[in-house]
Parts: structure tokens; sequence; C-alpha cells
């Protein structure tokens, strides 16, 4: 269910964090299938398989890591039908939450992202996710649920309180050299008011497709890991073309009702 004050803070804010969400043997799962995943899937074109693995553009190159692909992965996407991570976004919790916000009960997880953030990785300029989702219903909810812990060394996110109340900004490509595929930023907007998001394992943060968010580098020596899903009303029209990313999913309902 959502508590008043939450819905105070979605309203006002664009976002709100459930601390301690998930237990620590649902995040070290998710951590051990996602290095399977990884290793196993590196080098492979497009989604096949198990997950869609996209490598860290400023990492390659480095030093050898043998089988440990993983410390040069940027991002594995399509991982919602993956038993380990589906059970997450199909728990009764997750979905009420959905619930709640959309004022829907039918819901699909469109969008799924294991974030790496390995030492020397770079932070994602400041963007709104609608940016990436031409459809035709409004909003959708992102749910960031730290693997590990996130703070200021080791690249956390960073949010503009109330900016969910903008219009989708123009994106212009990421301006730095050998910036990830798909990174955009926003150059248009004040973004002094932001804060940081630091969070423990476990944590969950949930927020707006319009809210402006951005992450810093990471200059600590381990990864900053994250699992986020995306969801959105049943029915919604997806204009995306030629998407590798999306995928939807029913959630809620025993899987009745695929695309």
């Amino acid at each position: 269910m959502i508590g008043a004050c939450e819905r105070r803070e979605w309203e006002e804010q664009g976002f709100f964090i459930r601390r301690g969400f998930a237990a620590k043997a649902i995040t070290e799962a998710m951590w051990r299938r996602v290095v399977e995943i990884s290793r196993a899937q590196w080098g492979r074109p497009g989604p096949a398989g198990d997950g869609l693995v996209l490598p860290e553009s400023n990492l390659q190159g480095g030093d050898d890591v043998g089988e440990e692909r993983e410390r040069l992965v940027s991002k594995v996407f399509r991982l919602h039908r993956d038993p380990v991570f589906r059970d997450f976004v199909d728990s009764k919790a997750i979905i009420e939450i959905a619930e709640g916000l959309l004022g829907v009960q039918e819901i699909d997880c469109f969008l799924s992202q294991f974030i790496f953030k390995n030492p020397g990785a770079w932070g994602q300029p400041w963007h709104q996710d609608e940016h990436y989702f031409p459809f035709d219903r409004h909003p959708q909810i992102g749910f960031w649920l730290a693997v590990s812990e996130a703070n200021l060394e080791n690249g956390c996110l960073h949010v503009l309180p109330g900016s969910q109340r903008e219009p989708v900004h123009e994106h212009i490509p990421d301006r730095r050299p050998n910036a990830n595929v798909g990174y955009v930023e926003i150059v248009d907007h004040d973004m002094s008011g932001s804060v940081s998001v630091c969070m423990q394992p476990g944590d969950l943060l949930v927020f707006h497709s319009r809210l402006m968010h951005s992450s810093s580098d990471n200059e600590s020596q381990g990864p900053r890991t994250a699992m986020v899903y995306h969801l959105a009303e049943r029915g919604t029209k997806d204009g995306t073309p030629h998407t590798l990313v999306n995928d939807w999913m029913p959630i809620g309902d025993d899987g009745q009702g695929d695309r």
C-alpha cells in the first residue's frame, strides 16, 4: 500500500524511498545470477538468451579481467523474465505500489536493467526516463533497487525534486567522447536544487518517469550495483522505434496476456 507521506512525496517531489525493502538474500541472488548471465552472454550480438549485455565504453581496453567479464559490463537489459528477477517485480509489494500510483490494476513491466557501475565508470548525465518512452500513456514508474551501497564516492544517483512537473525537455547526445551507447543529457535546465540519493543494499527508490536525475562517476574501488524496473499501464502503445530493450510482460496475473 501507499502511505500518505509517500503519496505526498510522489506528488510534490516525484520520488520516495522505502528503506530496507528487499532482504539480503534477494540482492545476493540477483548479483549471483547477473554475473552468471554476464559471463555467458558477453560478446553475443542482440538480446540472445537470458539478457542483453552492454559493455562500459570508457573501461574497454583496460587490464585483462579473465573470466570476470562483469568488471567491464555497464548494464544488462531484458532480465524480468528470468525467475530471479521476475519474482521480485511480480511480488505483491511491488504491484501494490504500482497500482496505488497508476490507479489501475493491469500493469506491465516493460523494461529491466541491472547496472554495474564498476570502478572508474562514468556517471550518467541529467535526463528524464520519459525521453526514452514515446508512449501514449503516462507516467511510467521506475523502481531502483540498491544491490550494493550507493554513496557519493561510488556514484550514487542525484535527483531534482519537483522536476516531474516539467515537460520532457530536449535531450542531446552525451557530449563526452566515448560515452556509453544511448546516453543523452539535458542542458537547458537549472539543476542547482538537486539532492543526492544515498542508499543501502535493499533500499528501493520509486520515481516518476519525468523526474530529472543523474549519477556521478564511480571513484571507489568497488562496483555500485542496482537493479531497475520500469512499469506502465497495460495497453500502453509503445512508439519506440527498433528497440532491443523494451519487453512488455504482464505482472500480477500469472503471465496472462503476453504481448
